[in-house]
């Protein structure tokens, strides 16, 4: 396939010649009586045309874009289209009734908000607001036609109709996109919009325990191969296929990678492979990684490598593990471990197997159906494409020429490749692709979000862009941030990360920490070792939100670097009294508030002065103890409670005041559906907030 020169240049507003000039200074060799272009050169001639004059250009880009790739899918919209279009019955032809109490979309569902006004809700439905305000008077609710219905009430109206609706996404806050919030993203009101999906893996371990050897058999054995030749771009995640089924392996360094994602609200991850080698078991490195995935919460498999080496001992290498809280099943426990080798390929199915296994006892999915939502690997700056980034998509499903934002970058997809390097028009979730089209470079870790149109993606990429600034210009202290999360009740569990002189303080420190206890609050040490503090250290403590704990020992000029970048509190002791005493102090503040009720005292109801819509006004004699304004009250008839309420305002003549005492008479504004009567005797009292310490 090819295109005609002078179709593009027409359709980009250009002359030939300017064209041609524009494609020689992009750096393609083209000679000057040539008169088409092929299908990849006039893809990224468009690209970098588009970047270059956008507004103008983006319009006849996508239109040739289209024509490139989406002509079969063009054919199939047409067909369908005609096929509508004949079995419609003509505007002449249709009743009255059928013009007003035919909804518009009989098959599909209509996407409706958490909030709509009648009139909203007739023009989506295609049903007369007439009939839609008889229906809601049938359920006892009295509406006009501006009337604001949520959306439970329109669901219930919806089926006594006969119409679908569906509950509209409601859009992620600024704040969670900016962190990363996965879990705001991801939320789905309906289970059964969920599919199965394939597992993404990471492979983690110690420097040298073969790793990338395990990597590359798999690859090279089991890669699906979905073009002549095989792999032809490597993007930095890969899928294979077993019994079947996919598998998504994220293609990373290792857990420096893993846990700068994690450090930027990413869980990229669902499952874990931990190698070990045989013969030499576990390293620093390897604990590391341990910490690492069991605080991500992901289930870890073992690969003890390299069985095939003299020296391996995998018992002992189980037994090394055991000390770390991994048990294996044939020592009783429930760590999945499996001998393989790199070399040999021994063990390498089983191990995809096992992959296969935990894949079903999490029971993983996502929605295909929904605009998709991806995590950002890894990305640099392509000399042809422009800013590009590996993604993997979490949910939804990514479609060429989609709008997206992604921390500070935005664009629109106008190239889509699989792992083998293929250009691809969707990718459903858990599938690694790169893409290209963007503003800029993002970073590992961000979240890639699909909006609507270009102007919100650009707009959303600069708000956040606006809140970094504002975040580096205060220079938020990482330590004020726990203690806001810890007020504001988010902040459970105080993670961290603790770093001694000697392997007896660390004991000693680690014991003391553990007989601090609460049934509402816990001390998590995500990771422990003797040895002054490394960026590794900071790192864990950023993905894990936490903070980093330190005895007798220095914080090297490198690690504060990194601590300041990545917001992490670093706390340095000499005394470990000193030490239990602040962590006490910090977990206090983690205790919720304890509700305490004050009562105040006792009135009588005399006279109802007064019963409107809202609100009544009660006389009121205070028979004991004191009436404050603002308090609550408790109705008593005879010896039953039979309601509630708040004291709107409190009058003694007829001067507002705060409170008043026994033996004295009052006047009290209360809600009209507190049914207040006279000779009711209303139990006044307060509720305060106590702090509670540990």
């Amino acid at each position: 396939m090819s295109q005609k020169i002078t179709e593009i240049a027409e359709k980009l507003n250009l002359t030939t010649k300017e064209l041609k000039e524009k494609i020689i200074q992009l750096g393609f060799d083209i000679k000057s009586n040539a008169r088409t272009l092929d299908d990849e050169t006039a893809e990224l001639v468009l690209s970098e045309l588009s970047e270059e004059d956008e507004e103008n250009n983006d319009k006849g880009a996508a239109k040739i874009y289209e024509e490139i790739y989406d002509k079969e899918l063009d054919k199939e919209i047409i067909k369908k289209q005609r096929k509508q279009t004949a079995g419609k019955t003509s505007e002449k032809d249709k009743s009255p009734q059928q013009e007003e109490e035919k909804p518009q979309s009989p098959n599909k569902s209509i996407l409706i908000p958490t909030v709509i006004s009648v009139k909203e809700f007739a023009e989506k439905t295609g049903i007369n607001p007439a009939k839609i305000i008889g229906e809601l008077m049938k359920n006892g609710i009295l509406a006009n036609i501006n009337q604001q219905i949520d959306y439970d009430t329109a669901a219930i109206i919806a089926g006594d109709l006969g119409i679908k609706i569906k509950k509209k996404r409601d859009e992620v806050a600024l704040e969670d996109l900016f962190a990363g919030d996965l879990q705001a993203l991801l939320k789905e009101d309906d289970k059964n919009d969920l599919v199965a999906r394939p597992p993404i893996i990471s492979v983690m371990g110690h420097v040298d325990h073969g790793k990338t050897k395990i990597l590359d058999y798999i690859r090279h054995a089991n890669v699906i191969d979905t073009e002549a030749g095989g792999i032809t771009q490597h993007i930095g995640a890969y899928q294979v296929e077993k019994e079947g089924k996919k598998i998504t392996f994220l293609d990373t360094p290792g857990h420096a990678a893993f846990t700068a994602m994690r450090a930027r609200g990413a869980k990229a991850t669902d499952i874990a492979i931990l190698v070990v080698a045989a013969d030499e078991g576990v390293k620093p490195q390897t604990i590391e990684a341990i910490n690492h995935a069991k605080d991500a919460n992901i289930p870890i498999i073992v690969a003890i490598n390299k069985i095939d080496k003299a020296g391996a001992n995998p018992e002992k290498v189980k037994g090394e593990l055991a000390e770390h809280g991994l048990q294996a099943e044939d020592w009783g426990g429930k760590t999945i471990m499996v001998p393989v080798s790199a070399i040999t390929g021994e063990g390498i199915d089983k191990l995809l197997e096992m992959i296969l296994l935990v894949t079903e006892m999490e029971n993983l999915k996502a929605n295909p159906n929904r605009d998709a939502v991806a995590t950002v690997i890894e990305s640099h700056l392509d000399k042809n494409l422009g800013p590009i980034a590996t993604v993997i998509i979490n949910t939804g499903t990514l479609r060429i020429m989609d709008n997206i934002v992604m921390g500070t970058s935005y664009g629109r997809i106008k190239i889509m490749k699989d792992y083998s390097g293929k250009n691809i028009k969707t990718a459903p979730p858990s599938t690694p692709v790169l893409i290209a089209g963007l503003s800029k470079t993002p970073q590992s870790g961000d979240i890639l979000q699909v909006v609507k149109d270009e102007k919100t993606a650009r707009l959303r990429a600069n708000q956040i862009e606006t809140l970094q600034k504002n975040m580096n210009k205060e220079g938020i202290n990482a330590g004020k941030d726990i203690i806001a999360r810890i007020a504001s009740g988010k902040l459970k569990t105080l993670k961290i990360v603790l770093k001694t002189d000697t392997k007896g303080s660390l004991e000693a420190i680690t014991q003391a920490l553990g007989k601090i206890k609460d049934k509402e609050v816990a001390i998590k040490i995500i990771h422990s070792g003797v040895g002054n503090i490394n960026e590794s250290d900071i790192i864990m403590a950023s993905a894990s939100r936490g903070l980093v704990v330190a005895f007798q020992i220095d914080l090297p000029s490198q690690a504060k670097k990194t601590a300041e970048r990545e917001q992490v509190e670093v706390l340095q002791y000499k005394i470990i009294y000193n030490l239990i005493d602040d962590i006490k102090k910090l977990l206090s503040g983690l205790l919720e508030p304890e509700i305490v009720k004050i009562e105040l005292g006792k009135v009588e109801v005399k006279k109802i002065f007064y019963s409107g819509k809202k609100d009544m006004i009660v006389g009121c004699k205070v028979t004991n103890g004191k009436i404050e304004n603002k308090a609550k009250a408790r109705i008593l008839r005879g010896e039953e409670i039979v309601g509630e309420f708040e004291i709107g305002s409190l009058k003694k003549v007829d001067e507002t005041v705060e409170e008043v005492k026994e033996g004295n008479e009052c006047g009290i504004k209360i809600p009209r559906k507190s049914d207040v009567q006279e000779g009711d005797i209303l139990e006044i009292y307060k509720e305060e907030q106590k702090i509670r310490t540990l």
